[in-house]
This record gives C-alpha cells, sequence and structure tokens, in this order.
C-alpha cells in the first residue's frame, strides 16, 4: 500500500511550474484581447462610414443662386481632407437611407431640401424685424435644420463615434454659414439689430437628432444579435468539451465520476479518426435540439424581437454545428492543450473583434486583421442580417454563410487530416493491443 501522503504533490515544482505557466499566460491574453481591443477607440478610429447627404434645392436671394448645402458638403469634405478618421460618403437621401438599412454606414448627415431657403428667409426676416413694416408672421423665423441619422444597428459605440462627428460638423457647417449670412446684411442694419438677433445669425442652424434605422423595443439597443451570437458560439465550445469527454467515456478510454460512484465502461479500440467522426456526428445531430432550444429562449421566453424565424433556426442550427466540430477538431489534434486553443479562438479573440460593441474601425490593426477570420464576428453579421437588415444578403449574412462553408472545410481538412496522420504513424491512443486500462489510467498487463 502506497504510504505517501497525496499533498506531497504540492511539494512538486513541476506542478507548480506548469499550472502556473498556463494560467498565467491566459491571464495575460485575455487581458491583452480585452483591454487592448478596447483602451483607446478614438485614437485608433480610422474610416469609420459615415454618409453625407446634400438634398438642398437651392434658393434664389437679391437676384443671384444660393446653393447653401453645395457649400456644406464641400467644406466638410475639405475639414476632413486632412484626417482618415471618418470617411464621409456623399450619396442621395434614398443610398443613405438603403445604407443605414444594412448596416454599411454608422450615421449620415443630411442638409434638407429647405435648407437653403429656411437660411435667407431667416436672414430678410431678421433684417426687418425691429422695423415698423415687419410682417408679424414673419417676425420668428423658422430656422434652417441640419439632421444627424444615427444607427444603433450597426452598433452602439460606432453610432455614437459617428454621432458626435456629426454634430461636430454640422456645429461648424452652421458657424460658417452664419458669416455667409451675416455678410449679406449691411453693417448698418446689424448695428440695430438686437443681440439675440445677432447671436441666431452667427450660429443659424438647428441640428437635430434622429434614429436613421429605429429597431424595436425588444432588440437591446442593437446589441441582441451580438449576444445571441455569442450564445450561439458558446453553445458549440462547450458542447465539444462535452461530447468530447463523454465519447472518450463511452469508448472506454476514461472513466465518469457520478459523485461519489466512478464508472468506467469496457475498452472498445477506435482510430483517432473514428473517434472524431463519431464526436462530429453528434455535434452535427445534437447543434438541432440546441439551436431550437436557443431560439425557443430568446424569442420565446425573453420576447427578443426577432423576425424570419425559419432562416434564424437554420443559421442557429448551422453556427453551433461548425463552432462545435471546430472546436472537437482542436481537442482531437492536441488533446489536453486543445482546450485552451478552443477558448483562446472562440472566446478570447472572438469577442474583441465581433465589430458588435467596438467597431471594427476604431480596433488597432493586430484586431482588424484577427476580425477577418474569426468566427464570432462572422456569426454576428449573419444574425445581425436576420434580425435588423431583413436578411439582406449584402448585410453581413453572405458573407456569414460563406464564412460558416468555410470555417466548416478548414475545420473537417484540419481535424481528420491530422488524426489520419496520427494513425498511420501509428500514434494510438493506446499502444499496446492487449493492455487493459484500469482506474488509475496505467494499463494493466
Amino acid at each position: 500500500m502506497n504510504r505517501v501522503h497525496p499533498f506531497r504533490v504540492l511539494r512538486a515544482k513541476p506542478l507548480w511550474i506548469a499550472n502556473g505557466v498556463i494560467l498565467g499566460v491566459l491571464a495575460l491574453l485575455f487581458t491583452v484581447f480585452y483591454v487592448g481591443a478596447n483602451v483607446d477607440p478614438a485614437g485608433h478610429l480610422r474610416k469609420l462610414p459615415v454618409g453625407l447627404v446634400d438634398a438642398d434645392k437651392g434658393a434664389a436671394a437679391d437676384g443671384e443662386r444660393i446653393d447653401l448645402g453645395a457649400r456644406i458638403t464641400e467644406s466638410i469634405g475639405k475639414s476632413a481632407a486632412g484626417g482618415d478618421k471618418i470617411d464621409w460618403k456623399v450619396m442621395s437621401e434614398k443610398e443613405a437611407k438603403e445604407e443605414l438599412g444594412k448596416g454599411k454606414l454608422y450615421g449620415a448627415l443630411l442638409v434638407p431640401a429647405d435648407f437653403s431657403s429656411s437660411a435667407t428667409a431667416l436672414t430678410a426676416n431678421t433684417a426687418t424685424a425691429n422695423t415698423a413694416t415687419a410682417d408679424p408672421a414673419t417676425a420668428d423665423p423658422v430656422r434652417p435644420r441640419l439632421t444627424v441619422l444615427t444607427n444603433q444597428s450597426a452598433g452602439s459605440l460606432g453610432s455614437s463615434l459617428a454621432r458626435a462627428a456629426m454634430t461636430t460638423a454640422a456645429e461648424s457647417a452652421s458657424l460658417q454659414v452664419g458669416k455667409e449670412l451675416t455678410a449679406r446684411i449691411p453693417p448698418a442694419q446689424q448695428a440695430k439689430l438686437p443681440a439675440a438677433a445677432r447671436v441666431l445669425l452667427a450660429d443659424p442652424a438647428a441640428v437635430t437628432v434622429e434614429d436613421g434605422h429605429p429597431l424595436d423595443s425588444h432588440s437591446g439597443l442593437g446589441l441582441t444579435a451580438f449576444y445571441y451570437a455569442l450564445v450561439l458560439v458558446v453553445c458549440g465550445m462547450l458542447s465539444a468539451n462535452v461530447i468530447s469527454g463523454q465519447v472518450d467515456h463511452a469508448l472506454g478510454y476514461t472513466h465518469n465520476d457520478m459523485g461519489p460512484r466512478r464508472v468506467h465502461r469496457p475498452l472498445l479500440r477506435a482510430t483517432r479518426v473514428q473517434t472524431l467522426a463519431i464526436g462530429s456526428t453528434l455535434m452535427a445531430a445534437l447543434s438541432v435540439l440546441m439551436g431550437t432550444l436557443v431560439l425557443a429562449g430568446a424569442v420565446g421566453i425573453m420576447g427578443m424581437d426577432a423576425s424570419h424565424l425559419p432562416l434564424l433556426w437554420l443559421y442557429s442550427v448551422a453556427a453551433i454545428a461548425v463552432c462545435g466540430i471546430g472546436a472537437l477538431a482542436l481537442l482531437a489534434v492536441f488533446g489536453t492543450p486543445g482546450m485552451l486553443l478552443v477558448t483562446l479562438v472562440f472566446i478570447a479573440m472572438a469577442v474583441p473583434t465581433a465589430g458588435a460593441t467596438t467597431p471594427l474601425q476604431a480596433l488597432p490593426d493586430f484586431y482588424r486583421f484577427l476580425a477577418e477570420f474569426e468566427p464570432l464576428r462572422q456569426i454576428t453579421g449573419g444574425v445581425r442580417s436576420i434580425l435588423y437588415y431583413d436578411a439582406q444578403g449584402d448585410a453581413g449574412l453572405t458573407r456569414g454563410w460563406i464564412m460558416l462553408a468555410v470555417g466548416l472545410g478548414a475545420a473537417c481538412l484540419f481535424g481528420f487530416g491530422m488524426t489520419r496522420l496520427y494513425d498511420r504513424k501509428g500514434l494510438h491512443r493506446v499502444p499496446d493491443e492487449d493492455a487493459v486500462p484500469t482506474e488509475a489510467g496505467v494499463p494493466a498487463r
């Protein structure tokens, strides 16, 4: 009988070193990925797509044609020429609404059709405000308006950054228009104007904020797509870990501890390829159950706003299956360290690069590179298209399906290719054909 006390293993340096290195690396990597991606979004912001719409029809004043909308558009274009934080895209109002409805714009600045006419009317009415002939109907003129259209469906932080940039541009444009309007009034008349009128002329435009693509009330302010996609990824990742352990137990390679009871089955020899195939089959079949329950829980129980339910169900099942099979491939190839890789790939590197909380345009270059292939970003794009953008293909759904197919193909090629190589080299899980595993995990002869 072994008389060595179990606590003596705490004296073993390799136990401390191995666990310290693994856990320390995990802590450092999670910190780098999560904090590093979000520590300075404004500083890393580059080419955030924002629409610039000039719908102004112009106006006639003092025998000349005035088009303030064109001047505002030109002014914003010149001011943005030296920087690359905002990518101003000049387009029509119809195009802007379409792009907002596909999540391709984080916002749009709209110069309305009556902007020039309202501005020139403001000048005329202000100039005659103190005269005896002033028309009471025009003594309180309507201020010209610049409209900031936000888009929370594309991401709350991205929409906030776009809103700040658009508001600043609109306020600057108002001051520029104010200089032009003031210059049209003779100095003698300006001196007679009350202080309030001079202030109004100096900054004439009212900046209003509207939702460019309104969402339903149970859409989490544009975050339900991200959290729903995260649930799909986590279900695939965790189910792969469960299935891998249960398959090993069913084949007799490991035991199961059910409370105080240890259960061990007779060994059924299987190649590594066969083991991965069994796990993948279970994963594909059970993803139907999990996808159904995720949809039922989110929509049926929690009341999440969703349309295209059959498509959302199919996409959910496919996403869980692909993530699960990908995780099973990593576990089959790398063994115990595979679970650490699964955690890094599907959680640590995925969440910061999903483009939901922080837009990709506000991430450092390294994280943008990861976002090109990280599964959560692709799945989030597809779910967002289904939930917010009427399942339009170019709103992220087509890319989502393509990347799921690519991910499944890569997982199968890598997983089955490497396990096939292990089998051909004779790297079986129980090398000795006559060995029978015991509860201690040591083959008995």
